[in-house]
């Protein structure tokens, strides 16, 4: 008969020998092995909110400016050009930002990274209400959108709390509540315009004061992160470092690996045609139906924002139907289920393109298309927690900042100046997406297969994650974490797998989520 875990089931105090005890079931690396999605317990559901609500922040922020674009066209006489110029920079200056915000986490923890990231960037929000040229347009959307790299500390975040059979779930939602903010702001800026213009200010100044409250949420999302987030759930890393339940890494090494797994890499092109699409319908839907169908502000506005309302639960589905494909077919369902979701979000894409001449049809399959494309998101966190787990922030810095790169390089070749119309960039945008999506094929865990291929006889999950450390390494333990993780992915190598051991977990005796 198996023995039953050991309980622990009280928040916030030191059980025997050290260990701290959760309300949550948790698995041997503490990790929750469920998700409660409205429980604020402490430290995995607590972090989970300060992880997607900050970003959402960031999202409203970086976004704030198309709302309102046909009103600081006309205030700061800005061109086809400048437009297409400001919405690149808004999306570029996260690609480097997403680097070394991944590099922050695996050093420094998840808490201080975003919260250090959110702070520096909020004075570029508050300076968009006191611009008066194109270029201090341009400069404070590129300032503004370097707090999107926010989005990697809360994945990096979700992977640190939650084990394996509930990550993608985590960071699908994390992700796509986050990602909502571009489709909140779209309803939220015409709405405090209107709201101060008929308090009794010009259009020339109330467009100007609404910026505020964007700033306002963003400072006060960095505060809440730092007074009640938690980079581990044994605790903050300046703690486990001392204590040495925590390896303190170098850079060297952190990046070594990161640049030299293939994997990483093959997710952040494929990353760039989910997010970085979305990213770009964020930047030129309201323009497109404003312009292309003589729409009212407010209709573009609420038009825009069925997008990105979008992911209050696309996003989340896409991670959920990753965990799920997961539990029935292992690692090669979730690559199987990827490559299928963008794939349709792709050809959708394309339908778009063409049915412009409709707006019924148009707006029907603009909302049909941001299910798959935002899908298609959380489908790809489901994958990045187990491409490595000693780069585990640098490999999710590479695949978000492709997602950048992938906005950055569309909106430039299709969306910038006026060699393509709207409607035929979108068109072209959906072919890259089904190109760019065919390298999954490539990606290969030894232990858990491919999409074409099998496991290798043999292989194994602790094999897979071991090589990333020394021999001397291993001997000093620096490794356990990433053996208790390859212990508790045991059903990534599909049901046959996950029946031949069951992974190590603690069940809360008397708790409950409703009593969270």
């Amino acid at each position: 008969m198996e023995a039953k875990p050991v309980a622990m089931e009280v928040e916030g105090v030191e059980a025997a020998g050290g260990k701290p005890r959760f309300r949550m079931p948790v698995d041997s690396d503490l990790k929750a092995t469920e998700f409660w999605l409205f429980s604020f317990a402490r430290p995995h559901m607590a972090s989970f909110h300060m992880a997607w609500f900050s970003f959402f922040c960031c999202f409203v922020s970086t976004f704030a400016a198309p709302p309102l674009l046909p009103l600081i066209r006309d205030t700061l006489g800005l061109t086809a050009t400048d437009i297409g110029n400001a919405g690149i920079a808004s999306v570029s200056g996260a690609v480097f930002a997403r680097l070394a915000m991944g590099t922050a986490c695996d050093l420094v923890g998840p808490r201080l990274a975003s919260a250090s990231l959110i702070l520096l960037t909020t004075p570029a929000v508050y300076c968009s209400s006191i611009i008066q040229s194109p270029s201090g347009y341009l400069l404070v959307r590129f300032f503004t959108g370097i707090s999107l790299a926010s989005f990697v500390s809360a994945q990096f975040w979700m992977s640190s709390m939650f084990s394996a059979p509930k990550v993608g779930l985590a960071n699908g939602v994390a992700g796509g509540w986050g990602n909502l903010g571009g489709g909140a702001v779209q309803l939220l800026m015409p709405l405090v315009y209107e709201a101060i213009h008929k308090i009794g200010s010009t259009p020339f100044t109330a467009w100007r004061i609404a910026f505020f409250i964007p700033g306002l949420m963003q400072t006060f999302s960095a505060i809440a992160v730092l007074a009640f987030g938690q980079d581990m759930p044994g605790g903050n890393y300046g703690k486990l470092h001392k204590t040495g339940d925590m390896h303190k890494d170098s850079f060297g090494n952190v990046l070594r690996h990161a640049l030299t797994n293939y994997r990483g890499w093959i997710l952040a092109l494929t990353y760039g045609y989910s997010f970085g699409v979305e990213l770009t319908i964020d930047n030129v839907v309201h323009q497109y139906f404003y312009d292309r169908f003589d729409v009212n502000l407010q209709t573009a506005g609420l038009i825009a924002a069925s997008f990105g309302m979008a992911n209050i639960i696309s996003r989340p589905g896409g991670g959920l139907l990753s965990d799920w494909l997961s539990s029935r077919y292992g690692m090669r369902g979730r690559l199987w289920g990827l490559w299928t979701v963008q794939t349709i979000g792709g050809v959708l894409c394309v339908v778009l393109g063409i049915v412009d001449f409709s707006f019924a049809a148009s707006v029907a399959v603009m909302v049909l298309f941001s299910f798959f494309v935002q899908a298609a998101c959380g489908l790809t966190f489901g994958i990045v927690p187990f491409v490595s787990r000693r780069s585990l922030g640098l490999i999710s810095g590479m695949t978000g900042g492709g997602g950048n790169v992938g906005a950055v390089l569309t909106q430039y070749i299709f969306f910038h100046g006026t060699k393509y119309k709207t409607e035929t960039g979108i068109k072209y945008m959906g072919l890259m997406i089904i190109a760019c999506t065919l390298p999954i094929m490539l990606i290969y865990f030894p232990q858990w297969g491919g999409m074409l291929v099998g496991p290798r006889k043999g292989a194994t999950a602790e094999e897979y994650y071991s090589r990333e450390w020394s021999d001397h390494e291993r001997e000093k333990g620096f490794n356990a974490a990433s053996v208790r993780f390859a212990e508790n992915s045991v059903r990534e190598g599909g049901r046959s797998s996950a029946n031949g051991g069951q992974p190590r977990h603690t069940v809360p005796v008397d708790a409950s989520p409703a009593g969270v």
